[in-house]
């Protein structure tokens, strides 16, 4: 059978199962659905490449149809590709082998707010920011506010493990969920235990939890709420050296003072980013200091705080500075302050313990600074979510001019990727904290967990024996059936393996 009729076929099957208006085979379409906001792939459009269209688009609105989708899915051996927002940088939406997107956003129903359990339940589709205007209306909020609500969606929140601006405090996504909906690989529909922390078992739920789509299709999320706090307190501090910063927020976190926020400048990003978005002309490490709830409680928390930062030598700048960075935190990441092509740019953040993290910061800022000035490198970072145990960087570099070849940008933007986060890996960091693995970074996986990988590779064989679930991400094996004559893949693979083979992992002695 040629595959033209073949995908005829599946697409009157698909019609019956979800009506017509509800799958979409028009190339607009495609074209909108074969890039999510990664920079590698809206490159290679921008340079006039399409890469690997979808087949087909559909918009399943139950459970039960998403089932129905990913059994036909099954049937015919066609790849699935579950698509929330479309907001994620690491190219973990992209169908770099065709098949179904299938995008969850007409499961957009809040099934229930209990305002005794603290919990709201709602569709895996339900966009992040009109899910909290809802809660709202009731004095209540999610406490998970990334940069991507206003078009994330709560499936989107968890499929990467994301974290937002107050996961100091509250938790990222993981830490908020209570029991999940589950399509699994084969069609079938599950449910995790009621409550998340348990003896009744392993705690499973993870599984999906940062799976991004390989394991299955959240569809439906229980996940934890508080009220509004009585105040939001945010004030502004700036220390002339880093290292002191950075240990004000450990001194903070371990003291366990409950800061909802501690936001960290490097000296770089006061100067550039802080400067261009707040329009303060400041030199040093800026750090914004958040604390919330009942007044008395927050503003004691507030002075223990800022009784540390002043003994480290930090300068007090108030309130004013701090309440503007609340009031504006998510310019940085739109227009016209957003990085934007044609700037070439990566997120190569990492997590790692207190005692390792200002080795690898020095570590990668070294290393792209050095390696890179050619091309007019600029190396940013922030710390911005925090642990009783450690803290992220945020980190990111900038060519500002960048080959204009799409296959030469590539390479290049493939191997400042990972010379940066073999960097992380050297010095005990995470390949990732919450912008997901996706195509991105799924070859260092195997670098990243080393002995246990094979045990991660038999669970996806496990739940998804055709290894149809968004094929080609978080490093999982690519199944036999699958053509690999994409020409976006097929380059991306290729500059992938020239930058493995001419940066070998190394050890943290030599990784600077």
């Amino acid at each position: 059978m040629s595959r033209d009729l073949q995908l005829d076929l599946i697409f009157n099957e698909l019609v019956e199962l979800l009506g017509e208006a509800y799958v979409s085979t028009r190339q607009n379409d495609k074209l909108i659905y074969s890039t999510d906001w990664s920079w590698m792939m809206q490159m290679w459009l921008d340079r006039g490449h399409t890469h690997t269209l979808p087949d087909f688009i559909v918009h399943p609105a139950s459970p039960e149809e998403v089932a129905g989708v990913v059994k036909l899915a099954n049937k015919h051996r066609l790849p699935i590709i579950p698509w929330g927002g479309g907001s994620g940088t690491q190219g973990g939406a992209g169908p770099v082998f065709g098949g179904i997107i299938l995008d969850t956003k007409r499961m957009n129903r809040i099934i229930e707010i209990n305002e005794t359990a603290m919990t709201v339940t709602a569709e895996a589709g339900i966009n992040g920011t009109q899910l909290e205007w809802a809660l709202n209306e009731r004095g209540l909020t999610l406490p998970h506010y990334p940069a991507s609500a206003n078009c994330a969606t709560l499936g989107g929140y968890l499929a990467p493990r994301g974290s937002g601006t107050i996961s100091t405090k509250y938790g990222k996504a993981e830490d908020l969920v209570v029991s999940m909906q589950v399509v699994l690989p084969t069609g079938e529909i599950i449910r995790t235990p009621a409550v998340p922390n348990h003896a009744s078992g392993p705690q499973f739920m993870g599984l999906w939890v940062g799976a991004e789509g390989t394991l299955g299709i959240i569809t439906e999320a229980t996940m934890q709420i508080t009220p509004l706090p009585a105040v939001r307190l945010l004030r502004a501090v700036l220390f002339d050296d880093l290292s002191r910063a950075l240990e004000a927020g450990r001194r903070i976190m371990t003291q366990r003072l409950e800061p909802m926020v501690i936001r960290l400048y490097d000296p770089n990003s006061t100067r550039k980013v802080v400067k261009r978005v707040l329009g303060l002309d400041l030199e040093g490490a800026y750090m914004v200091l958040g604390f919330d709830g009942w007044p008395e409680i927050a503003a004691a928390q507030e002075q223990r705080a800022m009784d540390i930062c002043l003994e480290l030598g930090a300068r007090d700048l108030g309130r004013e500075p701090g309440e503007e960075w609340w009031h504006h935190r998510y310019d940085f990441y739109y227009p016209p302050l957003s990085l934007h092509l044609p700037q070439m740019y990566g997120t190569t953040e990492t997590v790692t313990t207190f005692d390792k993290i200002e080795p690898l910061y020095y570590a990668k800022r070294n290393l792209i600074e050095q390696n890179y000035a050619a091309w007019e490198v600029d190396y940013i970072g922030h710390f911005s979510h925090w642990f009783r145990w450690g803290v992220m960087l945020y980190d990111r570099f900038v060519i500002n001019k960048p080959p204009q070849d799409a296959r030469e940008a590539l390479t290049l933007h493939n191997e400042i990727w990972t010379r940066a986060a073999r960097a992380s890996l050297a010095y005990g960091g995470m390949l990732n904290e919450h912008h997901g693995i996706g195509l991105k970074l799924g070859y260092l996986m195997p670098e990243q967990y080393g002995p246990t990988w094979p045990l991660l590779q038999a669970i996806k064989d496990t739940l998804d024996p055709q290894g149809i679930m968004n094929p080609g991400k978080q490093g999982f094996r690519v199944p036999e059936f699958l053509s690999q004559d994409s020409e976006f893949w097929q380059l991306d693979q290729e500059t992938k393996k020239l930058a493995m083979e001419q940066f070998p992992m190394r050890n943290a002695e030599s990784a600077d």
